[in-house]
């Protein structure tokens, strides 16, 4: 089944959108397969496989993981609407500190993949949303990074007018102030 995959501003952050087939019984799509995810340049070993369920205005990030855990993402929203967010933390490059944005929903069961060196974050628009993702590397708490979610040099539209943030996430530094982790 084919995918259709389109490069972003920042063109290492891809949305991808499957193939789907809808009857009177439902749908059905492929959410990944490795052979034309590797022919489209994403040629990951996927290793962990992550869920979280969340509600309305919930913002979850923005996370990475710091080298040599580092990790690449590939996002599914499995039920309601999301905001998905990527911002390039990679020193050297010319996209460095800036975001990009993507609606992923249950209704149009696009992806978004994150390569490494970026850092991922999302809020949730519809009541509630689940979202599924699979990382490249394992969870390691010790390499765990992110940005606070409202940096001012960032300013990313959240499109929340109420945003719901964990205390650890409140707390996450300044793009400024991050250390080298990815040059």
């Amino acid at each position: 089944m084919p995918f259709t995959f389109k490069k972003l501003e920042i063109p290492d952050i891809i949305v991808i959108e499957p193939q789907s087939f809808s009857d009177d019984r439902g749908f059905f799509f492929e959410s990944f397969k490795e052979s034309e995810f590797a022919s489209n340049g994403i040629d990951i070993k996927f290793v962990q496989d992550n869920f979280s369920h969340s509600a309305k205005s919930v913002i979850r990030g923005l996370h990475f993981q710091k080298p040599p855990k580092a990790q690449a993402k590939l996002v599914n929203v499995v039920s309601g609407k999301i905001l998905d967010v990527a911002v390039d933390i990679r020193k050297n490059s010319s996209t460095y500190g800036k975001w990009v944005s993507q609606i992923l929903s249950d209704e149009d069961h696009k992806l978004l993949y994150v390569p490494e060196g970026f850092a991922h974050g999302f809020c949730v628009l519809s009541e509630e949303a689940n979202v599924m993702y699979k990382v490249s590397s394992e969870y390691s708490p010790e390499h765990e990074g992110g940005i606070i979610w409202n940096d001012p040099k960032l300013n990313i539209d959240w499109l929340s007018l109420k945003p719901i943030v964990s205390t650890s996430d409140s707390q996450l530094p300044l793009l400024k102030n991050l250390d080298d982790y990815f040059v």
